[in-house]
């Protein structure tokens, strides 16, 4: 087994099997990757609003890589194991008009800076949040010839912004070609599922992964092999609220629509901190499928994040 060290640069910002591999390894090593933020390095502590506005967004989702993966055949599966991961003490998130979940709701754009302490920021108070940082994108070169953008993920992987792929996780993906050319990139410092206003805590992260392959497997997308370390909040108690609709999106949408109220009236936030907090924090789960044509969407806090609350007061 060898370790290696990749830097970021020079990143790239689409999924194309063209691309020269930066680094050839064998099945067995391990890499420390050195990635940028998502924009590519563009937004920094200090970024002001319109400095924010005026990036050049064919950078977004900078990625570090490829890396070829010695023996690797269309066909086998790669092993990606999280070893270590490491912030560097800031961090950004966004809202974009136009785009969130809630962009009806939300139309002006923010740019809100955070600072990480080891393992939590009291950026946005009263919050206390639990920092848990992972990749939002990691995958293999696209079987296709051509360039593609990285926004939307596949079964190659890509960009995925599963919470659980934090240190102590394990993901498998299908190779499409040879070497497999894995790239990785999109740090966040922590996340909701959702990722409601359209990011986490976007953050530079050095990221240690081993890999490992395994030879002519059947696989038809990505599988991650989690573990109780990586999200020790979802034990706790929660402030859950919960809709049901016909369409499981507007159920989604009513339930953070909810808890944004929720956290607005009894909490003191902003309604734009509100939907940040969302963002990075609340958890949307798919509750009941088997009521049709009514589905049921779950959207939960941490009572650990938030100072105790009594909602409704004994008369």
């Amino acid at each position: 087994m060898t370790h290696h060290s990749l830097t970021a640069e020079p990143t790239h910002s689409v999924w194309d099997r063209s691309l020269h591999p930066r680094l050839r390894i064998e099945s067995g090593d391990t890499v420390q990757f050195e990635c940028v933020d998502a924009s590519g390095g563009q937004i920094h502590p200090g970024t002001t609003l319109e400095e924010c506005q005026a990036i050049d967004r064919t950078r977004i989702h900078a990625l570090t890589g490829p890396v070829w993966i010695e023996g690797a055949e269309p066909g086998d599966v790669l092993q990606i194991d999280v070893l270590a991961t490491q912030h560097r003490g800031w961090g950004w998130s966004s809202i974009i008009p136009g785009l969130g979940f809630l962009k009806d709701r939300f139309c002006d754009p923010y740019l809100f800076h955070w600072q990480l302490n080891g393992n939590e920021t009291r950026s946005l108070a009263p919050a206390l949040l639990p920092i848990r940082p992972f990749l939002g994108v990691m995958g293999v070169a696209r079987a296709e010839d051509g360039s593609f953008r990285t926004r939307p993920p596949g079964p190659f992987g890509g960009n995925l912004d599963v919470r659980e792929l934090c240190a102590g996780s394990r993901l498998y993906l299908p190779v499409y070609n040879p070497g497999a050319l894995f790239s990785g990139g999109d740090g966040h410092a922590a996340q909701g599922d959702g990722e409601v206003c359209i990011n986490g805590i976007e953050c530079p992260l050095d990221v240690t992964l081993g890999f490992k392959l395994h030879k002519q497997q059947p696989l038809a997308g990505p599988i991650v092999e989690s573990s109780e370390a990586v999200a020790p909040d979802l034990r706790g108690d929660a402030w859950v609220v919960v809709e049901s609709a016909e369409d499981p999106a507007t159920a989604a949408r009513n339930a953070t629509h909810r808890m944004i109220d929720l956290l607005v009236r009894h909490w003191g936030l902003s309604d734009v901190h509100a939907y940040i907090l969302c963002s990075v924090a609340l958890r949307l789960r798919l509750s009941q499928v088997v009521n049709e044509p009514m589905f049921t969407i779950s959207g939960s806090i941490s009572k650990a994040i938030l100072p105790e609350r009594e909602l409704f007061a004994i008369s």
